[in-house]
């Protein structure tokens, strides 16, 4: 189920910030490898798991995860176990 459509909602995970859905997906689209992973670490650390995918891939996370784990804090282990767990089961 898509949570995020409207694109003036201001997504729940960046409760700090004055961002849109819609500005959120542009600085994503626009950003290079290293915003990207900074941006990607925020919706990681704050957002439920299932609503991550909303804005990226298991691909694209597992690209960068080198550059997006540093700002995961206590979600870093998480996200690990998580990206390992689907690899050995070859599920993405």
């Amino acid at each position: 189920m898509a949570r995020f459509t409207n694109p003036d909602e201001r997504p729940y995970f960046l409760w700090n910030e004055e961002t849109t859905v819609a500005q959120f997906r542009a600085a994503l689209a626009a950003a290079s490898e290293d915003e990207k992973a900074l941006l990607l670490g925020r919706l990681m650390r704050e957002a439920r798991d299932p609503d991550v995918w909303e804005f990226t891939s298991v691909a694209e996370v597992r690209a960068l995860f080198p550059k997006i784990e540093r700002y995961l804090g206590r979600r870093k282990d998480f996200w690990s176990y998580l990206l390992n767990a689907w690899a050995e089961r070859g599920l993405a």
